[in-house]
């Protein structure tokens, strides 16, 4: 504990006289005192329970950018509400990336809650650096951990960015990727349902989307090296 919290929670100074019939009720009371503040006075760290770096190239105007998705699912006796930063560090380039509570995004799955980002990237489009990074967590009262992630994707993506057309109610995607899903979206941009393709090309109606779908973007994942690539929107309507 630092200087504030023990001078907070130090011990009351020993009366000068004791009467004699007080002595054990007064010992008593003094290691009662002495557990409750020192209950009182601790504070728990947080913990990263488990975290994930993957690298999405991203539809740019001049080409693939590149960006990461980093979610962490972190665990503080006091809830995620009381969690302040999260920090993602690249020690040997001196990077750091700085989330807070008002940036984060927070995804609660199975009585677990992930937070994190997807939008990790480097000023100018630069390729983010691979190796070792860092994360660190800390909770409102100061308290941090950290844990330690290695990322060693290829320096390039192992396929060419990947396409999605939509012409005369059909679509049709060009991807050399191991998976490929569609995410539809609505007339807000916000995700309705993500489809795992079969078939690279088909109608519009065999994809059995919701009404409310006015648009399609093509999610294609490379596992083996944990990158992905995800399209622009294309119009459906």
């Amino acid at each position: 504990m630092n200087e504030r919290w023990r001078i907070g929670c130090g011990f009351p100074r020993k009366p000068a006289f004791f009467h004699r019939g007080a002595v054990f009720f007064a010992a008593a009371l003094l290691c009662s005192a002495a557990f409750w503040g020192l209950l009182s006075c601790s504070r728990s760290e947080p913990s990263i329970e488990f975290g994930f770096l993957e690298l999405v190239y991203y539809q740019g105007e001049s080409g693939p950018e590149e960006r990461f998705s980093f979610f962490v699912i972190p665990r503080d006796d006091d809830g995620v509400e009381n969690l302040e930063e999260l920090r993602l560090y690249h020690d040997r380039e001196g990077l750091c990336w700085t989330l807070t509570a008002g940036d984060w995004i927070r995804h609660d799955e199975e009585n677990r809650s992930w937070i994190g980002s997807r939008g990790i990237a480097m000023s100018g489009g630069e390729v983010l650096p691979r190796g070792q990074y860092r994360a660190v967590l800390i909770n409102k009262g100061g308290e941090k951990s950290e844990r330690n992630f290695t990322f060693d994707a290829p320096e390039a993506s192992r396929f060419p960015f990947p396409a999605l057309e939509v012409r005369d109610a059909r679509y049709r995607v060009e991807s050399r990727y191991p998976v490929n899903r569609l995410i539809a979206y609505d007339s807000q941009g916000l995700p309705v349902r993500t489809l795992t393709l079969e078939e690279l090309s088909g109608s519009i109606d065999s994809l059995n989307l919701p009404s409310q779908v006015r648009a399609l973007a093509l999610w294609a994942e490379d596992r083996e090296y944990s990158t992905g690539a995800l399209t622009a929107l294309v119009s459906i309507r």
